[in-house]
């Protein structure tokens, strides 16, 4: 049996918190005051929006549930602004990002809102999933990167016609249970891996980033994990995996993969997902869209340091 633990944060299926809570309503007043600022803004481009003083305050009481649930909970909270007008959705979703944390770039172009949606090209040859309908498996975001990622923020604007589930699982209680199914494993994830840049490379860097799949960080766990970008950068550093280090991550992967320790569910348009990034491992399932354009899957992703 996995140890016992009182940490909040190290969840399973049937400990995690009822789903209800896993949803932080704005007020009348929250929703005033964006409303205001998004019209404040609309000669500005989205990412040039800033966050008054008077919207913090105003949006601090009811924001403060969703940085606790990241930072000493689930590791989640969904926030919705569906009773905006849908033209409104990201920039309330960028002025609430920045109540929460602080935006930075997805990729060497300098994306700060990234679009999630599926183009039609494939992992194979160089694309990240968020742009392809595939099952990602159980990840975290920007494990290449040299900056580690706090949050992970998602905006629904159009679900798909069926799948594309967000799924989540706490990396405490994936490291519980393999310290005690496979010590052996959980030893091989604590080195370094070469991992794909799949981000892009700025000049004078290596293709790959060299991280380890747990570590940590003042005392705390640190997750940087995406098997397929593992397996990409060893062979762009031309040093394959050793048996050793494919049984760990075979075992990570079945670990992290158990319904009895993950949840699951479906963001609604007008939804948004704020995440734990540095110890919540996540996964969006396959789907399959839509045929009209206008009503394909699309999400948008920011990605936030802590305050």
């Amino acid at each position: 049996m996995p140890p016992t633990t009182s940490d909040a944060r190290a969840w399973r299926a049937d400990t995690v918190d009822p789903p209800a809570n896993w949803y932080c309503p704005l007020s009348e007043s929250a929703l005033s005051a964006l409303e205001q600022s998004v019209r404040e803004g609309r000669d500005k481009p989205v990412t040039e929006l800033p966050a008054s003083d008077r919207l913090r305050v105003t949006c601090a009481n009811d924001l403060r549930p969703v940085s606790e649930a990241m930072e000493t909970g689930r590791g989640f909270a969904v926030v919705s602004v569906g009773r905006l007008p849908k033209a409104d959705w990201p920039a309330a979703y960028w002025l609430i990002g920045q109540l929460l944390g602080r935006p930075f770039e997805q990729n060497v172009q300098g994306t700060l809102l990234y679009d999630v949606k599926d183009t039609g090209q494939d992992v194979r040859y160089g694309a990240r999933f968020s742009v392809t309908n595939a099952d990602s498996t159980f990840h975290t975001d920007n494990s290449f990167g040299d900056t580690v990622l706090d949050y992970v923020g998602l905006l629904c604007q159009n679900s798909a016609k069926s799948g594309g589930l967000s799924q989540m699982v706490s990396g405490l209680a994936v490291r519980d249970e393999l310290m005690a199914r496979d010590p052996r494993a959980w030893e091989v994830l604590n080195r370094p891996f070469h991992v794909d840049r799949r981000g892009g490379v700025r000049p004078g860097e290596e293709p790959t980033a060299r991280v380890p799949v747990f570590t940590t960080r003042g005392g705390e766990l640190l997750v940087r994990y995406l098997r397929y970008w593992i397996e990409v950068g060893h062979e762009k550093a031309a040093t394959p995996l050793s048996p050793e280090q494919v049984a760990a991550l075979n075992t990570l992967d079945e670990v992290a993969a158990e319904p009895r320790l993950r949840v699951e569910f479906m963001l609604r348009p007008g939804e948004m997902l704020f995440a734990n990034n540095r110890w919540l491992l996540h996964n969006r399932t396959a789907f399959e869209d839509y045929p009209e354009p206008d009503r394909k899957r699309h999400y948008v992703r920011l990605w936030l340091s802590c305050p």
